[in-house]
């Protein structure tokens, strides 16, 4: 069985990405593994460029946005693991996919434990799913946390 060293666990600070996380814990007591929670801010000047001719440009958001993310995980994974599990927190801007995968790479990534909404029909169509590209691109293996039905 391949050894458990790092876990990464992707949040978007929805209750799908606290189930993953409390997943991706469990998994870290039982191997010994650390956890590396990342939150990737999506740069929407790079996804609709133009708008900041009628909102302010992404940039001038950036510096909140940052401040914000890094507050929720500090927070992240709750105080009943802290003397379980080391946790390493992070914040990038980009597409979601790709900052994940490049996390995963430089921090030589043992498993990514990915919280998915679980969408289907139009709304997968046009939101796309995070969750399936990760599962599709990955250079580790993936666990995909999904609401219970």
């Amino acid at each position: 069985m391949p050894q458990l060293k790092s876990i990464l666990c992707p949040t978007d600070f929805s209750e799908f990405s606290d189930r993953a996380i409390r997943y991706a814990c469990e998994l870290a007591e039982t191997f010994g593994a650390e956890v590396h929670l990342l939150n990737v801010l999506q740069d929407y000047d790079t996804v609709a460029p133009g708008l900041g001719e009628s909102f302010a440009p992404f940039t001038e958001w950036l510096p909140e946005l940052r401040k914000q993310s890094e507050e929720q995980l500090r927070k992240q994974p709750g105080p009943e693991w802290a003397s379980k599990v080391a946790v390493h927190r992070s914040t990038s801007v980009g597409p979601p996919v790709d900052e994940i995968m490049k996390y995963a790479k430089e921090h030589n990534i043992d498993l990514i434990v990915q919280g998915t909404h679980g969408r289907r029909g139009i709304k997968h169509m046009l939101l796309g799913s995070v969750a399936e590209n990760i599962v599709r691109y990955a250079p580790c293996p993936v666990l995909t946390v999904r609401e219970r039905s």
